[in-house]
């Protein structure tokens, strides 16, 4: 684990970047970006377990989120799903990034630092110094930091739609498209936070049996 405070130590400053919520087909898509102003021995004895939050349990995740939140400068932010239909995903997950990075250098007052961004493409219209890292929620501290705050953030997000919502089973399968999230579609048809470009091919599929 200490590896991961090893990998962001290259760098003077560094601030990590990811995203959740790519993939689903129904909700917003979130980013985070986290900065840890004083890397000490009892902060990386309690994220000894941080790693990328789909490796890790729901209860690990929010025991690490708490933890990340009390010991750095760091920002969420939400794209909702009528811009994701207008920009795409890509573009909005991007977006997201740009955002919430540009929330905490603002907040810490940010100089001389590197900006670690998880997978393989770069912020767009970012004019700060920015590094892809593949997998990088996986080798870097804050970049894995970031992703535990987007995922549970997210997570949670999901939950409260679930309740306005519950057929879908927002709470257990998050948006993505499960046999029981389809089903549901099916059935009910689609609700204002679903995105309908993810749910093309599955139409078009439904249409091709009659």
């Amino acid at each position: 684990m200490n590896n991961l405070f090893d990998f962001d130590k290259q760098y003077k400053t560094v601030i990590g970047t990811d995203e959740a919520g790519r993939g689903p087909a129904a909700g917003g898509v979130f980013a985070a970006c986290v900065y840890f102003p004083e890397v000490s021995k009892s902060l990386i004895t309690d994220l000894q377990k941080l790693n990328d939050s789909k490796k890790l349990s729901k209860k690990i995740r929010e025991n690490l989120y708490d933890i990340i939140l009390q010991n750095s400068v760091n920002s969420i932010v939400c794209i909702e799903v009528d811009e994701i239909e207008k920009i795409n995903i890509l573009n909005s997950s991007l977006k997201a990034m740009k955002l919430a990075c540009e929330n905490v250098i603002k907040e810490a007052k940010l100089k001389d630092f590197m900006t670690l961004v998880d997978g393989n493409k770069l912020i767009k219209n970012y004019t700060n110094p920015q590094k892809f890292i593949i997998k990088g929620d996986g080798k870097s501290a804050s970049v894995a930091a970031a992703s535990i705050l987007a995922k549970v953030t997210r997570d949670r997000y999901m939950e409260e739609l679930a309740i306005e919502f519950p057929q879908y089973g927002w709470e257990n399968n998050a948006g993505y498209l499960t046999e029981q999230h389809l089903a549901a579609i099916d059935k009910y048809g689609l609700c204002k936070y679903h995105r309908p470009s993810f749910l093309k091919k599955h139409f078009e599929k439904q249409l091709s049996l009659f």
